[in-house]
């Protein structure tokens, strides 16, 4: 695909969309090791992409931390994957212009991204936002639930480990988790697959549901590496996601291409 489509991504006509195809956890593994191969190929990208997130993180914490209620950036925390894959739109970019051998400069891989405001990636993006703002709610509410609305005066390792403390942690994981399980669905083919051919948000959902649902087992697995993987990246400052993100972005990109080849 040339450079001229990719940043005028509109006039193409609508893409026919392939059968998902059925993958293995040699897929896994292998789509890790690419994933770990573009980024070293072209790190700057990676690094830039990933620099947006880090910072935010950062703020967000200093923002808890300063208002005394640093509780409250755990389910930010734990709501934070339902965010990484429309982080990684970018890293999608520089992995299809490597697949295709069209040259990497910022100008086009930022050209292609920004044009993505004229086609569904906004709608995505919305639908994934909502779904945020949405679990941010539900955590408040859960713990209004189990601890009313009396101040938190002491510790949260404290009142964690009260008992209360473990049977709210206990819901709301169950509830999170089941949410991030159907967003997970819903996205780790359509961002790529929206990105990459001329689909409706709806139809690139549909389809990525599909392919979880013909592929459950190493999708699961695939949705347990990225959960491990960004809560572990997130422990040192944020900092891992310099890392631990690039790679997992250009992952998804080839895993993309096997399910919908």
């Amino acid at each position: 695909m040339s450079e001229e489509i990719n940043t005028s991504p509109t006039a193409l006509p609508p893409s026919v969309i392939p059968e998902p195809q059925r993958i293995t956890t040699d897929d896994i593994r292998e789509i890790l090791v690419a994933g770990l191969a573009d980024f070293r190929r072209a790190p700057l990208f990676g690094l830039a992409f990933s620099l947006v997130y880090v910072l935010g993180g950062m703020v967000l914490y200093a923002v808890f931390l300063a208002s005394g209620q640093s509780w409250w950036f755990i389910p930010v925390a734990v709501g934070f994957p339902l965010l990484a894959p429309f982080a990684a739109t970018g890293l999608y970019e520089v992995s299809r212009r490597m697949e295709q051998g069209t040259p990497l400069t910022w100008r086009g891989v930022a050209g292609c991204v920004f044009a993505q405001k004229d086609r569904q990636v906004p709608s995505m993006a919305m639908v994934i936002m909502l779904a945020f703002m949405f679990w941010v709610f539900v955590a408040h509410t859960i713990f209004a639930l189990f601890f009313g609305l009396q101040p938190i005066t002491s510790s949260t390792s404290d009142m964690l480990l009260t008992g209360p403390g473990l049977m709210m942690l206990l819901v709301g994981g169950t509830i999170g988790g089941g949410m991030a399980a159907v967003m997970f669905a819903l996205t780790v083919i359509s961002l790529p697959l929206l990105l990459d051919r001329e689909v409706d948000f709806i139809t690139a959902m549909i389809t990525s549901f599909a392919a979880v649902q013909k592929n459950l087992g190493v999708m699961a697995l695939w949705a347990a590496l990225i959960a491990v993987l960004l809560l572990l990246a997130m422990l040192p400052l944020f900092l891992g996601l310099f890392v631990v993100l690039p790679i997992l972005g250009h992952a998804t990109w080839h895993l993309y291409r096997r399910v919908l080849p």
